[in-house]
């Protein structure tokens, strides 16, 4: 039988102990900045994590390494259900025997979930940051977030609501990506002042998942061919993800004829220095939209997958942008359509209809509005370091 107070691990001697749990890049990233955050208020606290590279440079220990586990799409995480299950029953272990403080949940809610009721079971608080997107599909979700969560902090401000009526201690802290942009300037000093220049130049984003490069890379180069034959002076800035293999990108590079550029880490370098943006669907059409440029968005996954997910969705658009704004402000490709024929029809008709393009920046300039105020993580940690004190007293 346990002592009196054993369930609290060192909490008793004042140690302070977090988990967090981070599935994918962005949630990593976004985890990276709360324990950078966390260290500033804090630097005697203990950080463990399951996330990737962002996460262990920002301090935590990493008990696994999620840099293999992410997936695009419902059909695709069977081929990772094995790692999956793997790194579970790895974090559940440690849940229930490392005495944590506090466990933080990024996002992941299929693997998270279950880990917030190991959580409450061993009377640890739970602090879920960034929502599972209930409003999107699978809305019953938010009776079981309640009922396992202690506090949401969420990063849209139309999420308040939703939890607010099931009763959940809820509180909008702006979006990450706010605090990306300026620790971006910070790095590399004003965007805005970018030596890749092109008439028109044009961004390319396939995003960071292997199976999003393969599906969507070949489309958006086969637009940048077709653009380069309607635009002479066109030039091409392909952003890769942290982490993309180059050798593979310059397989996917030489059949095709664009002057193509290729970066790393200048992501939204490249994003300000362009005209418009080829973009696969995620947070990249945020940072986007926080930097005001015109873009297209392109989305594929299985046929499968898109016919599943095609039932289950309950929100009229696939990309973040649209979604924030409450209507359809930038262009989305879905499947079929997301191949380079239509990819370039679109991004010529930004480069080349005056008032469409003013439309959309107008647009634009409205999401970034509706996304808060810089300072989100270290909202999240000041929410998480007052969570401790909070159980601290209870057990004193």
């Amino acid at each position: 039988m346990a002592a009196e107070g054993e369930e609290d691990g060192d909490l008793s001697s004042g140690k302070k102990k977090i988990m967090v749990v981070a599935g994918e890049a962005s949630a990593d990233l976004h985890g990276s900045r709360v324990i950078s955050a966390l260290k500033r208020l804090d630097s005697e606290i203990a950080v463990y994590g399951m996330g990737s590279e962002n996460m262990r440079q920002a301090g935590a220990e990493l008990i696994v390494d999620s840099s293999r586990l992410a997936v695009v799409g419902i059909t695709e995480v069977f081929g990772r259900i094995g790692s999956l299950f793997r790194a579970y029953r790895k974090i559940k272990n440690f849940i229930k025997s490392s005495g944590l403080s506090l466990l933080i949940l990024i996002d992941f809610p299929d693997f998270n979930l279950p880990l917030a009721r190991v959580a409450k079971a061993a009377r640890i608080p739970v602090l879920y940051y960034v929502s599972p997107q209930v409003w999107a599909w699978r809305y019953g979700r938010v009776r079981k977030i309640a009922g396992r969560t202690d506090k949401m902090a969420v990063i849209f401000s139309f999420e308040v609501p939703i939890y607010q009526a099931a009763g959940l201690d809820v509180e909008f802290v702006g979006h990450p990506l706010l605090d990306g942009l300026a620790c971006d300037q910070q790095k590399h000093g004003p965007i805005n002042h970018s030596p890749l220049t092109g008439d028109p130049l044009i961004a390319l984003l396939p995003g960071s998942r292997e199976r999003e490069i393969q599906s969507l890379l070949p489309e958006m180069l086969e637009a940048a061919d077709i653009l380069a034959q309607q635009k002479p002076g066109a030039k091409f800035v392909l952003a890769a993800a942290p982490g993309v293999d180059a050798q593979e990108l310059e397989t996917f590079l030489r059949p095709h004829s664009a002057s193509v550029a290729v970066v790393e880490g200048r992501t939204y370098e490249a994003i300000m220095a362009s005209d418009v943006v080829m973009v696969a669907s995620g947070t990249a059409t945020l940072e986007t939209a926080i930097l005001g440029k015109p873009m297209v968005i392109v989305y594929k996954v299985s046929p499968l997958s898109y016919r599943v997910g095609k039932a289950m969705v309950k929100v009229d658009w696939i990309g973040l942008v649209n979604i924030v704004a409450g209507k359809k402000v930038v262009p989305e490709l879905l499947q079929k359509e997301a191949r380079g024929e239509r990819i370039a029809e679109e991004a010529l008709k930004i480069l080349n209809d005056e008032a469409y393009r003013r439309d959309m920046v107008e647009g634009l300039a409205e999401v970034r509005g509706k996304l808060g105020v810089p300072g989100a993580s270290e909202r999240v940690a000041r929410i998480a370091l007052e969570m401790i004190e909070k159980k601290t007293a209870v057990s004193n």
